[in-house]
């Protein structure tokens, strides 16, 4: 694993996208998008439910089954100002799905738009949800805000009247669903659907996994005729997926934390397909390359509880590795089976059907995969982490892509074309 990667400028992993290049909507059919297929270094096209005929037989395909929730709430004050509040991550309880079932109070660390404007005082919505009227009041603790993350996301109390409504249930009704940023538009009822995958199951994110958005039922069958394995897990993908890299070097980026959940199965799957995926999307690229490293802290540190095998964002270049990119603790070579073995091994110790954990991964030129050995993905903004990643898997080879891309009128970004990378 190289050291230099940290010294990577951002400003080489630039290229010129057109506004019309970027994609506003999905087309009316998700798998008529087209499929660039990139094979050890030689570009061809396709559409994308031809995916299957491009994969072995007997693969292992794994798929990340996070639901974007309606993370965008705006309340106005009685001076007029908009206020706009955006669910970034739990706060208490930290748990998503204990968060989603609350039925009075809750908090989250929260974006909030025109902050300036929301000095003291709570704020205020009045709705009505089953019949019932509500009232739902906003209370910022400047406290706890500072405290967490440099105070760049604020803890947010939200207290309603009425116990028998959830807090999914208040998302539904008053919560948007958090369109990227770069579509410029926004948001339509249309895309209540269109920006969420058909196998999407645990809310928990504040953007798609957009790999995913392709696939329909139809692909999906013809998957399992095709004999892929296919296999879940779940990454609830932050707002920080869209933050630019504003350093000059990548080292002064921070990457954001995100929430994983793998279950005992997806472990064992790992196992019989010799450590080896195709990975939907990079959402599934950094869980499961994150298991690897939570893995070996497990090797170093037998007793480590869940929070400990938390990845950070340089861990996987500070720590000694081999000539094949794998880590040696005195001398000995912890192989991905190995490490893989051991979170199994946590599990059954603990009582554990799946691991909950927590990644800040960066993958970038420099970087040796482990596990993800094919992958899925869209066409990702310039002097991106996303695009790092890409370049990571393709050995540097990502603007023989991208220009294939824009010369062959692929459409960019979320709701964009697609590709299949094999190095």
């Amino acid at each position: 694993m190289s050291k230099d990667t940290k010294h990577i400028c951002i400003s080489d992993y630039n290229y010129p996208l057109p506004d019309e290049r970027i994609a506003k909507f999905p087309l009316a059919e998700r798998d008529h998008s087209k499929l660039l297929l990139y094979k050890h270094g030689v570009i061809t096209e396709d559409v994308f439910y031809n995916l299957p005929n491009y994969l072995p037989k007997g693969a292992l395909m794994v798929f990340n089954n996070t639901k974007v929730i309606q993370a965008r709430m705006h309340f106005r004050k009685d001076t007029g100002a908009l206020i706009e509040v955006f669910l970034m991550e739990p706060a208490q309880p930290t748990d998503y799905e204990l968060m989603f079932q609350t039925n009075h109070q809750c908090a989250w660390f929260c974006m909030v738009g025109n902050l300036k404007k929301w000095k003291e005082g709570s704020l205020q919505r009045e709705f009505e949800i089953k019949g019932h009227r509500l009232t739902l009041t906003a209370t910022l603790d400047r406290v706890r805000s500072q405290e967490h993350e440099g105070g760049t996301n604020h803890w947010i109390t939200f207290v309603w009247d009425n116990e028998n409504i959830s807090f999914a249930e208040i998302l539904e009704v008053v919560g948007e669903l958090p369109i990227p940023p770069y579509l410029n538009r926004a948001t339509e009822e249309s895309d209540k659907e269109t920006y969420q995958t058909v196998y999407s199951k645990i809310k928990g994110s504040v953007a798609a996994p957009t790999a995913g958005l392709h696939f329909t039922e139809k692909v999906l069958s013809a998957l399992d005729v095709h004999g892929v394995d296919r296999e879940e897990l779940t990454l609830h993908v932050g707002a920080g997926t869209f933050k630019p890299v504003k350093s000059h070097e990548i080292e002064g980026h921070n990457m954001h934390t995100e929430f994983i959940v793998v279950r005992r199965q997806t472990l064992e799957k790992l196992l019989k397909h010799n450590c080896k995926a195709i990975a939907i999307g990079t959402t599934s690229v950094r869980t499961l390359e994150s298991l690897y490293y939570m893995g070996v802290k497990l090797v170093i540190n037998p007793d480590a509880s869940e929070n400990e095998l938390h990845v950070n964002q340089w861990e996987p270049y500070d720590l000694p590795h081999n000539q094949e990119g794998l880590v040696e603790v005195d001398g000995n070579v912890i192989t991905v089976e190995d490490s893989i073995r051991r979170l199994l091994d946590y599990l059954e110790r603990e009582d554990l059907m799946s691991l909950h954990s927590s990644t800040q991964i960066i993958i970038a030129p420099g970087y040796t995969y482990k596990i993800v050995n094919a992958l899925v993905t869209n066409f990702h903004q310039p002097q991106s982490t996303l695009l790092l990643l890409v370049s990571a898997f393709v050995k540097g080879d990502w603007r023989k892509i991208y220009d294939y891309a824009i010369g062959h009128d692929f459409r960019f970004l979320s709701y964009g074309d697609s590709s299949l990378l094999i190095p």
